[in-house]
């Protein structure tokens, strides 16, 4: 059992306050019963003696919400915060012993698709050892709600971002950093109607960036000579075959429209890994790797 203080800044609070929340737990990690303890906070409310407190107070996880690497991007936003700062948390969270995870949200003013990618380059610099994506949107009653409502900031596409976290993706799994979300985790106040106004969101927003990378991969391993006369056969590992497939059969209606290529079946095959798939075809049998074989600029 882990307890999480989330969904505010826990080291801008007053020490004492923070005492008083962490202390009752002490006993409970003693014993046994309680095996960590996780926070959330900004990056500029954490310094080496915030970091030797939280250590000291049994906190093992602490996740940053960094947002962007770019100042330009984090002042248009209103963070409040620097790249620097970022840079200066990581390394005395990590000098207490800390795991670190820090969140990225592509698409806030100011930002681009590469900004984004540099952000996430700067980010896995810092030797995370986890990481979160949630792609901007616009939710009622906030200070960005109002500038989209005057014209002044137009949101990612749902297709942009998931073509953009679909790079982003990679990216990490380049260089092997766990990516534990992507996308906003739906909540009845998300859900009622009216909340969000606009951007990306997407109930299923993960599944929708895999799908992309195993579509991706489907056609780089179907022959471009292949005609189409001949339907294909497609294995992958057992807990893949819904992207591989795709929302809706998605991957599967594209292939047909813009190649003309008819899958017949998808199997579970538990030999492969969840990054492999296998294809075959009148033209032979062909493997890739997600992670090996795709290549985004």
């Amino acid at each position: 059992m882990e307890v999480a203080f989330y969904g505010g800044s826990f080291t801008s609070i007053p020490q004492e306050d923070q005492l008083r929340l962490l202390h009752p737990l002490q006993e409970l990690l003693a014993a046994g019963e309680v095996s960590s303890i996780r926070i959330s906070t900004r990056p500029d409310a954490i310094d080496a003696a915030a970091a030797a407190f939280l250590h000291a107070s049994g906190v093992a996880t602490v996740e940053l919400g960094v947002q962007s690497m770019d100042d330009a991007v984090l002042e248009q936003s209103e963070r409040g915060h620097c790249a620097a700062d970022v840079e200066k948390a990581v390394a005395s969270l990590k000098s207490e012993g800390i795991t670190v995870g820090l969140q990225l949200m592509p698409g806030l003013p100011g930002d681009s698709g590469e900004r984004s990618v540099s952000s996430l380059m700067r980010v896995l610099e810092l030797r995370p050892d986890f990481l979160r994506f949630y792609p901007t949107v616009v939710v009622a009653g906030t200070p960005l709600s109002r500038r989209y409502a005057e014209g002044r900031y137009c949101p990612l596409t749902l297709e942009g971002a998931v073509s953009l976290c679909k790079r982003l993706l990679h990216r990490a799994l380049l260089a092997r950093v766990p990516v534990v979300r992507i996308g906003l985790q739906p909540t009845t106040d998300l859900s009622r109607g009216g909340a969000i106004l606009a951007g990306p969101y997407h109930p299923a927003f993960r599944q929708l960036v895999e799908a992309e990378l195993c579509f991706d991969l489907l056609d780089r391993l179907i022959p471009p000579d292949e005609d189409g006369r001949e339907p294909v056969s497609v294995s992958c590992a057992p807990s893949r075959i819904a992207d591989v497939v795709g929302q809706k059969r998605s991957n599967m209606l594209r292939l047909f429209r813009e190649r003309g290529i008819r899958v017949d079946s998808v199997r579970g095959d538990c030999s492969l890994t969840p990054f492999e798939i296998r294809v075959e075809s009148s033209c032979g049998t062909r493997s890739g790797n997600i992670v090996e074989d795709l290549s985004y600029v």
